[in-house]
């Protein structure tokens, strides 16, 4: 049979619309006498000049809305919007769940997380989540998540990687944010109440 007139179902190798012309993979491995098959492969990633274009990643953009109370210099994450290049994306959900968890990392990056060290042992001095800072619910606001882009050229499936691009580039968002709101440029992370005094 060619190789368009086959497919696989159920861990079986068959001929299309006949399922009874086939054999199972444990079949024809005991047959020639294996109990594994494995094979080794090489692949070469398409020049930029037969693209036409530079091999990249996932990339994106972030827009920060904040609020800032400037007697008590809290400050609050009002809205979020992520316009992400992930190339094709196969399941929108998924991918938007991942964008919205490292979204909440970058505002834990930017307005929580410090580790504070003992300046005589050296130690940790909050090495517990009752005082380690990190956001909670009330401090997590509106996200969108826009998906912008096409199919990668560069890959066979078109896809890209949106495991870290969620989080990345948030802080500096959240710190131009508060230099807009503010005035003040703030070069240093968490930013904190005392930074944020007015």
């Amino acid at each position: 049979a060619a190789l368009d007139e086959v497919t696989v179902t159920a861990g079986r190798i068959h001929r299309i619309g006949d399922p009874g012309q086939g054999e199972s993979y444990v079949d024809i491995l005991a047959r020639h006498g294996l109990e594994e098959l494995s094979a080794d492969g090489r692949s070469t990633p398409p020049r930029t000049e037969e693209l036409g274009m530079a091999i990249a990643g996932a990339f994106g953009a972030k827009f920060v809305e904040v609020r800032i109370d400037p007697e008590l210099g809290l400050l609050r994450v009002a809205r979020v919007v992520s316009a992400i290049d992930g190339g094709r994306i196969l399941n929108e959900k998924t991918a938007t769940s991942q964008i919205i968890g490292g979204t909440v990392g970058g505002i834990s990056q930017a307005m929580f997380e410090e580790t504070a060290t003992d300046e005589v042992t050296g130690r940790i001095a909050n090495a517990t989540f009752g005082d380690y800072l990190m956001p909670v619910s009330a401090d997590v606001p509106d996200m969108d998540v826009l998906f912008v882009g096409g199919p990668d050229r560069a890959t066979a499936v078109g896809t890209k990687g949106v495991g870290e691009v969620g989080l990345v580039g948030l802080a500096a968002a959240i710190g131009n944010a508060v230099f807009h709101a503010t005035g003040r440029r703030i070069r240093s992370i968490p930013i904190t109440i005392d930074q944020l005094m007015l």
